[in-house]
């Protein structure tokens, strides 16, 4: 008889996804601007950009999922 617990992730837990994402995505568009652009700077300053606000866009999406019930989503497409 074991019981189900439901988890749900902390503020500091969304927010340590979405650093570690960010720094990867990041990485990624700094790379793609150096090679569109050729200019070290402009790259720099276009993922620094990107980062602040991809960063705080992920964090909320992250919290707005936290905030729907375990399951609801299933149970919303059984239904259809």
């Amino acid at each position: 008889m074991s019981e189900k617990v439901q988890y749900r992730g902390s503020r500091f837990r969304s927010a340590l996804k979405a650093l570690s994402w960010r720094v990867v995505a990041t990485f990624t568009i700094i790379v793609i601007a150096y090679f569109k652009t050729g200019d070290v700077t402009l790259a720099l300053e276009i993922g620094a950009i990107e980062f602040v606000i991809k960063y705080l866009l992920y964090y909320l999406h992250e919290r707005a999922w936290q905030m729907a019930p375990r399951g609801s989503i299933r149970k919303l497409l059984k239904r259809s």
